[in-house]
């Protein structure tokens, strides 16, 4: 079990790192990817903290603490840079706040992410099939959110990733203690978004072997 795509404090998250990765440590994870909302403005300080933490905590952790990043509510004509500028910073998963149903994100956001080569597409809502197309052409895993309102879109997501080809994840986007999934309950999201017990196992080994390189 893993999740890239959660909150910590240095965004709008409940927990400090070290609880963050203790908690999900205690439900079996093998890796989480603390992914904070960023803009140009505090890119290089979230990522700093982040991999500080990582560094100090990994090598008494079970589970491994990913660093990343969640490039959110930026106009698209900005998000190819600064997914450059993360991975520069040392951003092992740049994740792109797509076009979820229940907040404003600007129109273009989800293409805009796809061309510039993030490593994850975030609850993209209404996501049009030219996308999906293009998702699956670079590799960009659209995701499946167990988060209240982004959820809205999942079984449309699934729906064309299938048709397409594009990869897929399921992840929390967890910002409290009570947001973090059991295997269990990323497997009931999974399901419930259309998706078949193999399909749901084949994403986990998939993502598996993109984003922790485990063969």
């Amino acid at each position: 079990m893993f999740d890239l795509h959660c909150h910590s404090v240095f965004s709008d998250g409940e927990l400090i790192p070290a609880e963050l990765l203790r908690r999900v440590s205690v439900l079996g994870y093998e890796a989480v990817a603390i992914t904070d909302h960023a803009d140009g403005s505090n890119l290089d300080f979230i990522l700093s903290r982040i991999r500080k933490a990582a560094e100090e905590l990994n090598p008494h952790s079970p589970c491994r603490l990913v660093p990343g990043i969640e490039i959110t509510h930026v106009p698209p004509p900005l998000i190819p840079d600064l997914v450059r500028r993360a991975r520069e910073l040392g951003a092992e998963i740049v994740v792109v706040h797509g076009e979820t149903p229940v907040e404003p994100v600007a129109p273009g956001t989800n293409r805009a992410a796809i061309e510039a080569g993030a490593d994850i597409l975030a609850h993209p809502g209404l996501i049009t099939e030219e996308e999906v197309r293009l998702a699956a052409e670079r590799g960009v895993f659209l995701e499946i959110s167990g988060r209240r309102g982004h959820c809205l879109g999942n079984g449309h997501v699934a729906r064309l990733a299938r048709r397409f080809g594009a990869p897929l994840i399921i992840n929390s986007d967890a910002h409290a203690p009570g947001d973090f999934m059991t295997r269990e309950m990323a497997f009931i999201v999974g399901r419930g978004a259309g998706l078949s017990p193999d399909e749901v196992r084949e994403l986990y080994e998939k993502a598996r072997r993109r984003f922790l390189h485990v063969p």
